[in-house]
């Protein structure tokens, strides 16, 4: 007959003799007993991370909820408001704020709402487009930089050549060389429109390079690059399987930031009169078209210099909130 007290002693041990070969075990203390794993609960990923950690940045929230308004505002409000913007009414010259023109008209009776909508389309537009050309640019030339150690040499002094030149004097002399021959090859929106970006773009392009040169440097002395080197994986593949996915974060950051660069740009070239033609509105060409009459009608000035603000901070907000979600060291504070 066997004893109670010796089953008991022999249940404990194997419990103790368990739990013993479960500690060994790989990964045990990842699962705690009191918190076990639910079979349909998500996977973690480092975007779930990342946005987790942006929506707790306030003023990047807040910046979001604006910029997406103004996209909605540029995008959605012509097919709600569907007055021409480039028509010219003499009887309704330099009204005010009145229902049919809820934001006044212009010195050629011209509805000020449609062509602030027309506008931000075209400045928003220029923005995407001329930061895509830098963001690639930069991207391939950091990347060829801090990989190709012979190469980081003479591309690190093309970047500084274009540091050292004067931006805006540039930008004046290509546009007034260039935009004669493409007005007439293109027309004279679309002539404008793919210089501006295009000088924009080029003369843009050197913080990008820079950044993600470093943070090539900074990768090339991983194990796992030393690994991939070590059995023969070839440069291209290097590049863009694990150069170019783990340089993505800062390429994001310099995104945003290269969008508002191109819009104050571009305004400042409207502004000065060597942007858009007249009959073609963008922010700047409003800002332009109402200085003669800021006196008078200040709200002219203030509308459109109120979106480019607001635009230019909500992206730049945009920005510093990707860069904190996306730096590992504060991510998850």
């Amino acid at each position: 007959m066997t004893d109670p007290r010796e089953s008991e002693i022999t249940t404990g041990d194997m419990q103790i003799a368990e739990t013993a070969v479960n500690a060994a075990l790989p990964g045990a203390e990842a699962l705690p007993p009191d918190q076990p794993v639910e079979p349909g609960a998500p996977a973690r990923s480092q975007w779930r991370d990342v946005w987790h950690q942006f929506r707790s940045h306030r003023g990047a929230m807040v910046a979001l909820v604006v910029f997406v308004g103004i996209i909605l505002f540029v995008s959605v409000g012509p097919w709600l408001w569907t007055i021409d913007p480039t028509y010219v009414d003499y009887r309704a010259r330099n009204q005010g704020f009145t229902v049919t023109h809820p934001l006044g008209t212009d010195q050629l009776g011209r509805d000020i709402l449609s062509r602030m909508m027309t506008g931000g389309r075209v400045s928003i537009s220029v923005g995407l487009v001329a930061m895509s050309i830098a963001l690639t640019l930069g991207s391939f030339i950091g990347i060829l930089s801090g990989y190709f150690r012979r190469l980081d040499a003479p591309l690190m002094r093309l970047t500084e050549l274009f540091l050292a030149l004067p931006l805006l004097p540039l930008l004046l002399l290509m546009v007034t060389l260039f935009r004669e021959p493409l007005g007439r090859t293109l027309g004279p929106a679309g002539g404008t429109f793919l210089l501006i970006v295009l000088a924009i773009g080029v003369t843009s392009w050197m913080q990008t390079a820079r950044i993600v040169r470093g943070d090539v440097l900074g990768l090339k002395e991983r194990e796992f690059i030393l690994a991939a080197k070590s059995i023969g994986t070839p440069a291209p593949r290097m590049i863009l399987r694990h150069v170019l996915p783990n340089v993505i974060s800062p390429i994001m950051v310099a995104a945003t930031l290269g969008i508002a660069t191109a819009i104050i740009t571009e305004s400042a070239l409207s502004f000065l009169g060597l942007g858009f033609p007249p009959d073609f509105p963008t922010w700047g060409r409003l800002l332009y078209d109402a200085v003669d009459q800021m006196q008078m009608y200040p709200w002219r000035v203030i509308l459109p210099g109120a979106f480019i603000s607001l635009t230019v901070l909500s992206v730049n907000y945009i920005g510093d909130g990707l860069r904190d979600a996306m730096d590992p060291r504060i991510r998850g504070r």
